[in-house]
């Protein structure tokens, strides 16, 4: 076995204290080590020059061998490169170095060394506190194995303040931003939604100033494929339930059928909502606006959520549940749209079946004036003029925290409106007043009185997810095709459309911010407008028979 030996290359002078590491090194480690010593940079600033001119290995590129035997020696192929570089004293005045290793080639690990004395000699020599930072800036880079960062990044982030760095990751940053913003609650909600459901789960273990676009793309493109796994999911359910409903009750075999059907349906997962794509562009916003805030606190200086690219989304158009449209329903179970309108039939057979309910005058309400199901639940009796035949929307109740309930301002400006009443619409609230008065009498000291005009038998708050529930248990009774409780806010903007309303008449009626948007929700039901008034204008003009 030939005894160990340190060979050293330099391309400066030759130091004896180089050999007797080298030789020092290798007793202890069973390495042979080719030390390459850079003198292409002298160092950073006047203190690491000194440090350099006391030690003639303040910068170097090794690199590292087995020492089996004297062929492998020989065999330069074999074994990894590794830098080091002398950094400045720590604010306690202790020695560090840079060490990196496991480079495949001495080029590689040259203009890694390169460029950490480039990013050393950024800051000012007489700013040792910036060296310092940039020292540490490149221990975190060996820490995270992350690649070394460019000279324009960091002199960006020196020039604007930003920190070097970075350990917060988008979810902290998120939460920060979460806990500091000041909104109403339920836009704070929706925020938190996004943040819960999607951003934390999908993107919050990237560090923030490591966050990309394509972090992002590949983020929606998850969620859009999620939508496609919700959608199949959502129609075997559908399919499922709809055989139950087929199969008899009676006879043994058609029992066991239900039976395993059934058994079947609660193995399922049940039914979920897509993240549509206004949905996405709404998550989007919210990160964006969070970045934006980190951007200003000066912690990045890009914003990859403003260039991400995705799917348009269109405000979805409101479409009134035609008989082939209901027979497609009942043969497939999907809807033709998110926002699908009853026609004036199937409403009238809906106050119908709810004309003996202690809360008709709350549906009469929703179909004919088409109020927010939050602006209903806070509705009170001072803000109720029937004589006048008005109520004023100046309150809605909203949910907090899954099912705690709060009042709150209308969302906007254009929130805050009078509705004006029809008779029909008065007399239904009359007759409820009169009802609830009994209720308050029967109820006694028990009696909780809110001013609100639709309550529990008690008085107390009526809680909107109850409404909801509520409404959906008599579509589903009736027959009737579905639509949301808030659908039926778009059917009492069709119906003012069809009578001949104004559209601007129907936008304040609804609290929208302009006509705009009104148009684009309804115009489906515009289009037959026009169809009828085309017909309309043909009559006029008298023509032989």
């Amino acid at each position: 076995m030939q005894p160990r030996r340190a060979t050293t290359f330099t391309q400066g002078p030759t130091d004896a204290r180089i050999t007797a590491l080298a030789l020092a090194a290798a007793r202890r480690d069973g390495f042979r080590r080719f030390f390459i010593t850079d003198a292409l940079h002298s160092g950073p600033s006047p203190a690491l020059a000194g440090r350099a001119a006391g030690r003639a290995d303040a910068a170097a590129v090794v690199r590292s061998t087995p020492a089996r035997s004297s062929e492998r020696l020989k065999q330069r192929k074999h074994g990894k490169w590794y830098l080091r570089q002398e950094l400045p004293d720590t604010a306690d005045g202790e020695r560090q170095t840079l060490r990196r290793g496991g480079y495949a080639s001495k080029t590689d690990a040259q203009d890694d060394l390169r460029l950490a004395q480039s990013l050393l000699a950024l800051p000012d020599a007489s700013d040792i506190e910036g060296q310092r930072t940039v020292a540490d800036m490149l221990q975190a880079a060996v820490r995270n194995k992350e690649t070394f960062p460019s000279i324009e990044d960091t002199t960006r982030r020196l020039k604007s303040g930003q920190a070097l760095v970075m350990r917060l990751t988008v979810g902290g940053f998120l939460e920060e931003w979460l806990a500091g913003k000041k909104v109403g609650k339920g836009t704070h909600r929706s925020y938190a939604g996004h943040i819960r459901n999607h951003l934390a789960p999908r993107i919050g273990h990237i560090r923030l100033d490591k966050l990309r676009v394509a972090d992002l793309s590949e983020m929606f493109q998850a969620i859009a494929d999620a939508n496609v796994e919700i959608r199949e999911q959502n129609a075997r359910r559908h399919q499922a339930l709809a055989l139950l409903k087929e199969i008899p009750t009676e006879g043994a075999g058609n029992r066991a059928r239900r039976a395993a059907i059934r058994e079947s349906i609660a193995q399922m997962p049940p039914f979920r909502r897509p993240t549509e794509a206004t949905t996405r562009q709404r998550i989007r916003a919210t990160l964006r606006a969070t970045l934006n805030s980190a951007m200003a606190q000066q912690l990045i200086i890009f914003n990859p959520a403003a260039h991400v690219e995705l799917d348009s989304a269109r405000r979805p158009r409101a479409l009134v549940w035609t008989p082939e449209r209901v027979e497609r329903w009942r043969k497939t179970g999907q809807r033709p749209s998110p926002v699908m309108v009853w026609t004036p039939e199937m409403t009238g057979q809906f106050l119908d079946h709810v004309a003996t309910d202690r809360l008709y005058a709350m549906w009469h309400l929703f179909a004919y004036r088409g109020p927010r199901r939050g602006e209903v639940c806070g509705l009170a009796w001072s803000e109720t003029h029937l004589d006048a035949q008005r109520v004023t929307i100046s309150n809605q109740t909203i949910v907090v925290d899954g099912w705690a309930l709060e009042d709150s301002a209308p969302k906007t400006d254009w929130g805050f409106r009078t509705l004006a009443l029809d008779t029909q619409t008065v007399s239904a609230l009359r007759a409820h007043r009169a009802r609830q008065a009994a209720e308050r009498l029967q109820q006694g000291e028990a009696w909780v009185d809110t001013d609100r005009v639709f309550t529990e038998p008690d008085g107390s708050w009526l809680h909107p997810d109850r409404v909801s529930k509520a409404f959906e248990k008599i579509v589903s009774e009736i027959g009737l095709p579905p639509i949301r409780l808030h659908d039926l806010r778009h059917g009492a903007a069709t119906l003012a459309l069809a009578a001949g309303v104004d559209i601007k008449i129907v936008s304040e009626m609804l609290g929208h911010s302009t006509v705009l948007i009104t148009q684009d929700i309804y115009q489906s039901v515009l289009d037959d407008l026009s169809l009828d008034a085309a017909e309309a204008t043909a009559r006029v003009v008298p023509r032989r028979a």
